[in-house]
């Protein structure tokens, strides 16, 4: 089953979905799964299928926080821009099944704080935020759910700021990839791969370095024999307690 709706998302476009495929496709992401009858009739009916190809704005710091997205198909990268450079700080890279946007639910002002764009060709289910909260005042699961994403990424946001100030540049990229391979690593004999590729420039704004420091550090840690580069993704081959080696 769950491979036929993965065929689904890649052999439709956003447009030729509809609302059975919808429900369909909203079920089978984690926090759908267990969705009320009434909520998810209420998420399906009220959401729009989105197509995005890779490195388009999915929405921009400023736009109106009106809806939460739901990733089908593909990856999001968010971020926030500097107006005047176009210098880029990377928050996360989110991957199938995330729910973002979520800002939608508490901002004062009713605008996006920070950029999200399309990591690679993505399929999104866009959820109006008012039916989002009607749903979450009627599913206590969906509730707790959207509580504790809050908290996880106010968390993970925390560590982050408190990796900024006591940590140098090394140990910044070894948690980096010690964590992304948690996040998006697939085992292999040699170690585990990384499973999305990570441009240098892209890991120097998630670490908050510049490409060249992050090109001189990896290629050291391929020397040390922690890390050798596959097809533009990054093997670890010593994923656990990398940050302390």
């Amino acid at each position: 089953m769950m491979q036929t709706h993965q065929k689904l998302a890649h052999s439709k476009r956003a447009r030729d979905l509809t609302i059975e495929d919808r429900g369909e496709l909203l079920k089978q992401l984690d926090w759908g799964k267990n969705l009320s009858d009434a909520s998810l009739d209420r998420l399906t009916h009220s959401s729009d299928a989105l197509d995005f190809r890779r490195r388009r704005f999915i929405y921009r710091a400023g736009d109106p926080a009106d809806s939460l997205l739901a990733i089908v198909q593909g990856r999001v990268k968010l971020c926030r821009i500097e107006a005047d450079s176009d210098r880029e700080a990377v928050i996360d890279i989110l991957s199938r099944g995330s729910l973002f946007g979520e800002s939608a639910l508490y901002s004062t002002a009713g605008l996006r704080e920070n950029s999200a764009i399309a990591y690679e060709q993505t399929l999104l289910l866009k959820i109006p935020a008012g039916a989002f909260q009607e749903s979450m005042a009627e599913d206590q699961l969906l509730h707790n759910y959207t509580f504790r994403l809050i908290g996880q990424r106010l968390e993970n946001a925390e560590r982050r700021l408190a990796d900024f100030a006591l940590n140098a540049i090394p140990q910044r990229l070894e948690r980096m990839l010690e964590e992304f391979s948690q996040r998006y690593g697939v085992a292999e004999d040699r170690g585990v791969l990384i499973d999305i590729p990570l441009p240098h420039r892209e890991i120097a704004s998630i670490v908050g370095s510049t490409r060249e420091s992050v090109t001189v550090r990896l290629n050291a840690m391929r020397r040390e024999g922690t890390i050798d580069f596959v097809n533009r993704k990054i093997l670890v081959k010593r994923p656990t307690g990398l940050a302390a080696s």
